[in-house]
């Protein structure tokens, strides 16, 4: 199974969340916004603006701020930020790990095109597209025997 880091779901977590509140906000105020825990908010953070995806802003009145338009931030950037490179297995290109068997491996190369496909997927949908834009609209209370029934004396 091809299953992304606890990691990389809060980052468009806290991400959707900068995109969400005007101005800069603090990791302090995007924890308790979110509900993550503090230090992970913190290390999200400081991962993300050094990948180039948040801005981060110095001193009294300082904080964090996307440093792109929704649309001009991919998937796959999010996930190299905090993942690291996207590799199905030790011997295509980009993986962190080496193959020991691969001069002996009649796979060699067979995975690079699943390997690219995923990756040129993942460099199509940005960060637009995983983060909800629209307003839903207030549930209406259900009305039920018992409550239609309340009010009755």
């Amino acid at each position: 199974m091809i299953r992304l880091s606890r990691m990389t779901d809060y980052g468009v977590v806290v991400m959707s969340q900068l995109h969400q509140q005007p101005g800069m906000m603090t990791a302090p105020e995007l924890a308790q916004t979110t509900g993550l825990p503090a230090p992970t908010v913190s290390k999200l953070l400081k991962q993300l603006a050094k990948a180039g995806v948040l801005d981060s802003h110095r001193g009294v009145n300082g904080g964090y701020t996307l440093s792109r338009e929704l649309e001009d931030v991919t998937a796959m950037e999010i996930i190299e930020a905090l993942d690291g490179p996207v590799a199905l297995t030790a011997c295509v290109e980009g993986a962190d790990d080496a193959c020991n068997v691969e001069s002996l491996c009649p796979m060699k190369g067979g995975w690079d095109k699943v390997n690219a496909a995923v990756r040129n997927a993942l460099c199509e949908v940005t960060l637009a597209d995983l983060c909800p834009t629209q307003d839903y609209p207030a549930m209406e209370p259900q009305i039920t025997k018992k409550t239609a029934t309340r009010g009755r004396a």
